[in-house]
């Protein structure tokens, strides 16, 4: 049972959990979030058929009808839970993790994300006692219900005239290839498309746009095509990365400042916009002259999205890639974040400035960058990191709401545990090169007898 996450059900498939297990947490999802139907929606690996038939048949046989909505990205799951008033949806995906690896992510009403602490841990203890499964009276019966007409349409909407820009994309064989081409339209001499079939062995690279070796191809593309910006999405569509017109990779918290573009400065809204409590300080600082009121939160979907809503913020991002929308209800969408920021791109190369001018106006810190070290004892390194620095310079701010994140004059830095991994995640921030070596260096001291 160690498929059972913060964020979602994920791990190797029939070794972290198996079919038997797909099948009780179909059956026990109407009874967590009272309801007698349930939407549906899968990625293309290879064990989601097998889970599909688990999973639905577990609700069927809970009594609940099922609303198939058959190969989908992750945000058409979002969109069609929230806008038909399905109380629960399940999306049977893996992400960005690699082939061997499959998972259910579960929703609510409004597209709201059930987590451990939210659901997931009921489910888990249900199946862990032992609870019976017997099948109802009435089992439930499996409908079609195709909406990717309908929210291609939807997406349409915050697509600009791009015509002035040449676009590098890679689909990394994920589902996004579902959408992309019937939005930003076919392969031609100012679009380039790169691993676009769906393919869920992930044949040219993992679908995971945030390790380096996966985004080489696309910086590739992007050189030899002279391309003006590089968008690579991950396996479920869910999450995407840029890189500039130089093949650079652009650290993606720094996206949430260039959405200001289009919400603040075009919309002209204020309000909050939020932020995960590994964001860069350059973020804040180039949005809150457009009207912006920053809220930093825990990482993760099953937190940021609840956070959104809570605080009808109108926007919001993550680290890894994550976008959030008042307009998507409060979800994450990697397609229609791309669709924003490639208007932005133009409307800026209409006046002379390229995407890496853009980024380095708002780029003001040298960053690390996530460093992960694997450690059994996560809590006392943490303590033991946060307690000498704190020892020797006064914070200016502190944070302890998702490991630690305290903040100096001149750097900072957050220390959590992953939600999703093995291991303990620092990074830094500071105003100098030489500085933040200092820290990091300073850091891998302290946790080296660890």
């Amino acid at each position: 049972m160690g498929a059972f996450h913060a964020y979602d059900i994920r791990g190797i498939y029939n070794q972290d959990f198996d079919k038997k297990v797909a099948y009780k947490v179909g059956y026990f999802i109407p009874e967590l979030l009272h309801t007698d139907k349930v939407l549906v929606g899968r990625d293309a690996r290879i064990s989601s058929p097998e889970i599909h038939l688990a999973l639905t048949s577990g609700i069927m046989d809970a009594g609940a009808d099922v609303f198939d909505l058959g190969l989908s990205t992750t945000p058409m799951v979002y969109y069609a839970t929230a806008k038909y008033g399905f109380k629960a949806s399940a999306q049977i995906t893996a992400s960005h993790n690699p082939k061997e690896y499959n998972g259910i992510k579960v929703s609510g009403e409004n597209a709201l994300p059930v987590g451990l602490d939210s659901g997931l841990a009921t489910i888990k203890s249900w199946i862990d006692d032992g609870r019976e499964t017997p099948v109802a009276c009435k089992r439930g019966e499996i409908k079609n219900f195709d909406v990717k007409r309908e929210y291609v349409q939807f997406l349409m909407q915050y697509k600009k005239n791009l015509d002035n820009l040449n676009i590098a994309v890679d689909l990394s064989n994920g589902m996004a290839a579902l959408l992309i081409k019937d939005i930003l339209g076919q392969e031609g001499e100012r679009l380039h498309y790169i691993f676009d079939e769906l393919d869920g062995t992930f044949p040219n690279h993992e679908a995971n746009p945030l390790i380096p070796e996966n985004i080489v191809a696309l910086q590739t593309l992007v050189v030899e095509k002279g391309c003006d910006v590089g968008i690579i999405f991950d396996g479920d569509g869910d999450r995407v990365i840029f890189i500039d017109e130089n093949g650079r990779f652009i650290s993606p918290d720094l996206m949430i400042a260039v959405l200001g573009h289009y919400f603040l400065e075009e919309r002209g809204e204020r309000g909050k916009v939020l932020q995960d409590i590994r964001s860069s300080k350059s973020v804040g600082e180039y949005l809150i002259p457009m009207g912006a009121e920053m809220v930093t939160w825990k990482v993760g979907r099953a937190y940021a999205a609840h956070k959104l809503r809570e605080v009808d913020g109108i926007f919001g991002g993550e680290l890894a890639g994550h976008y959030y929308f008042k307009d998507f209800f409060y979800s994450d969408s990697g397609i229609m974040a791309s669709l924003i920021i490639l208007g932005i791109v133009s409307g800026m190369k209409k006046n002379g400035i390229t995407l890496s001018k853009l980024i380095s106006r708002i780029e003001r810190y040298k960053n690390s960058g996530e460093i992960n070290f694997k450690i059994e004892q996560k809590q006392k390194a943490m303590d033991r990191v946060r307690d000498y620095f704190i020892s020797v310079e006064e914070p200016v701010a502190y944070y302890d709401f998702d490991g630690y994140r305290v903040e100096f004059p001149r750097w900072w830095f957050n220390i959590r545990p992953s939600n999703t991994e093995p291991y303990l995640r620092f990074i830094a921030e500071a105003s100098t090169e030489e500085l933040l070596e200092s820290k990091v260096s300073k850091v891998r001291e302290l946790l080296k007898d660890l």
